[in-house]
């Protein structure tokens, strides 16, 4: 309970937490930051870690001379990049063992297909786009991998999806995290950052869900 207790603290508190590690243990903040975003995209049971927020609050401390910028962008960009492969991977090694399972019941070959097509077609748009959904930034990858989204392809849009998120979101810190404003109401930002993304994926869900089972049940008719 403590461990969630802190987590919880972390997450809603990452620049008190994040200002007093890099006074503490200077330079071996990267290698915890590289760790949390790696972790956050690259293993699919781990999506409640800090991101967008965690990126925002590097970009103030690089604004202050806390840290370097090159060196966490660049930084931050390989963890996101290697973690989103290592979730892919996940997905392409457990899915080929699942989908080898054509007579279980668990196994919709139909199902499969399906989102095998819409990631060969939409893959791209929802690898990007995904970065910055807290949550659906973690199971995207896996997802990817699962349906057997072919391999240039998704590292191509990891890639770019990882310049986008990283690179945009320690830059928009870095310019504006240390205004008086911002950093009065940093708390409540926080929070906006994970409550709109996330509503939004809720939503998308519900609708995505709802539109499947009009169809299954104009098939049925």
């Amino acid at each position: 309970m403590e461990i969630v207790t802190f987590l919880i603290d972390f997450i809603l508190h990452v620049d008190k937490h994040l200002e007093t590690f890099v006074t503490t243990y200077g330079v071996w903040v990267y290698a915890l930051l590289f760790i949390i975003i790696f972790v956050e995209t690259g293993v699919v049971i781990m999506p409640f870690l800090p991101g967008d927020s965690l990126l925002f609050v590097v970009g103030a401390m690089c604004g202050v001379g806390l840290m370097s910028y090159p060196l966490a962008v660049v930084l931050l960009f390989v963890a996101a990049v290697l973690g989103d492969q290592c979730n892919y991977m996940i997905g392409r090694h457990f899915g080929a063992r699942v989908f080898q399972w054509e007579n279980s019941r668990y196994f919709n070959k139909k199902a499969f297909h399906q989102a095998h097509a819409f990631y060969e077609r939409y893959g791209g748009i929802t690898i990007i786009a995904a970065r910055f959904m807290p949550f659906l930034r973690t199971f995207a990858p896996f997802v990817a991998g699962v349906s057997e989204m072919t391999r240039s392809k998704f590292s191509l849009y990891n890639v770019a999806g990882a310049a986008l998120w990283v690179g945009g979101i320690v830059t928009v810190g870095y310019l504006f995290g240390n205004v008086a404003f911002v950093k009065t109401n940093l708390d409540k930002i926080i929070w906006a950052m994970i409550l709109i993304p996330g509503l939004l994926v809720i939503y998308g869900a519900w609708k995505a869900r709802r539109t499947l089972n009009q169809q299954l049940a104009a098939t049925d008719k």
